[in-house]
């Protein structure tokens, strides 16, 4: 397998081309953006910013990091994998984003499931630097940035994949940074993920959403996969971990987190849907 940097950055200031020179990106406007010295850039303006700072904090990073080595949720990346790699050619350079990487887990497992003959240019992409930071520390291969799904530093018609773990998709934006024929593959959670934490940390569980989420305008269905396993957590560090790392931490109230915390062993089903959608 070959693994390269994807390049085709675009100045998140006017959408110009940036051209990689010594330690910084440039535009022809002359905005500059230097590369840090563990490898990142931050194409996330300050005024695009809703925080100080935005997305998950250095402890949730931690912490997803920890549970995601683990291997609890290797069938999910597996999967992935698969619904990436599907119909790439293997005579030609593809190229794939992860918008919302996080620290990086899945777009890792990317990497080392790309056949010996195929090249495959790597953009990891998440509006917490924190992520950024962890994922730049672990993989020198990728171009990490740290940048926003609403506006991605990305040039037009550049990407062949688009991959979303469990993050906000802005279809247009996917929409316009895919080529024509490229796809997005989406993993959101199945109506059972996780059912049994929460059942523990909330009073009761709101009904499933049932029905398919639609397909994204411009945008046409492909099969969609689930997956289902069962996990066994075996102490309260890897319940902690599991919940700090979702959005279960800070939706849930403080006497259900006090319920989760005081749990040494957990048995989980896992359930997640894996779409994808191909860009007309």
């Amino acid at each position: 397998m070959s693994i390269i940097p994807f390049q085709a950055l675009a100045c998140p200031l006017d959408g110009l081309p940036l051209h990689c020179t010594g330690s910084a990106w440039r535009c022809a406007s002359d905005h500059s953006f230097d590369i840090a010295s563990q490898g990142y850039t931050n194409l996330l303006p300050v005024q695009n910013k809703r925080s100080r700072d935005p997305g998950d904090s250095k402890e949730m990073i931690a912490a997803r990091r920890r549970f995601l080595t683990a291997g609890f949720y290797q069938p999910i990346a597996a999967a992935v994998g698969r619904a990436v790699l599907a119909n790439l050619p293997a005579d030609a350079t593809s190229s794939c984003l992860d918008a919302g990487c996080g620290e990086a887990y899945y777009l890792r497992q990317l990497a080392a499931a790309v056949p010996d003959e195929q090249t495959l240019a790597l953009l990891g992409l998440d509006i917490s630097k924190w992520a950024v930071l962890a994922a730049a520390k672990q993989d020198k291969r990728v171009n990490w940035v740290v940048g926003s799904n609403a506006k991605l530093p990305v040039l037009p018609g550049t990407l062949d994949r688009v991959l979303c773990m469990f993050g906000f998709p802005v279809y247009p934006e996917f929409a316009r940074v895919l080529k024509a024929g490229g796809r997005l593959v989406q993993v959101d959670s199945g109506p059972d993920h996780l059912r049994e934490l929460r059942e523990i940390i909330y009073p009761s569980l709101k009904p499933e959403r049932t029905a398919e989420m639609p397909t994204p305008e411009g945008f046409r269905r492909l099969p969609t996969e689930t997956v289902r396993f069962a996990i066994e957590l075996t102490s309260a560090e890897q319940i902690a971990d599991l919940l700090a790392m979702t959005p279960h931490l800070y939706r849930a109230k403080a006497d259900g987190r006090a319920q989760a915390a005081a749990l040494t062993a957990l048995s989980l089903s896992v359930d997640v849907r894996l779409a994808c959608f191909e860009l007309n």
